[in-house]
């Protein structure tokens, strides 16, 4: 899925680079070495390597598609008219660290998966 993807901030310069959330599936003293990566950085083999890091990056591509789905969701119903505490644009584009056009899209792309799917984003890939 290619969703929006974060634009400049419109005075040229480019969005600040959040803090990646911590993988809470990593032990914390595995974290603690910069280089350690899910243990690839122990594997020999070049093709268990290539195959265990293939499985990694397919998995973390899904889970950023669902976070970014989950995203647009919150977006829609934090800017919905009908709530008394709705968020401004602005306010929505500050708080998640979008851009006003961007928190606009994905608002759009947030109730389309509303009316598609409930309260959840489909499982499927």
């Amino acid at each position: 899925m290619s969703e929006p993807q974060p634009a400049p901030d419109g005075r040229g310069a480019a969005p600040r680079r959040l803090k990646p959330a911590p993988l809470l599936f990593e032990p914390p003293e595995a974290t603690a070495d910069p280089e350690h990566f899910f243990d690839l950085e122990s594997i020999e083999d070049p093709r268990e390597l290539l195959t265990r890091s293939t499985e990694l990056a397919l998995a973390f591509r899904a889970a950023a598609d669902r976070a970014t789905e989950y995203q647009a969701m919150a977006a829609a119903q934090l800017a919905d008219p009908r709530r008394f505490d709705r968020l401004a644009l602005a306010v929505l584009a500050e708080r998640a660290d979008w851009t006003e056009d961007y928190a606009r899209k994905m608002v759009e792309f947030g109730r389309s998966l509303l009316r598609e799917g409930g309260n959840r984003p489909d499982e499927a890939g």
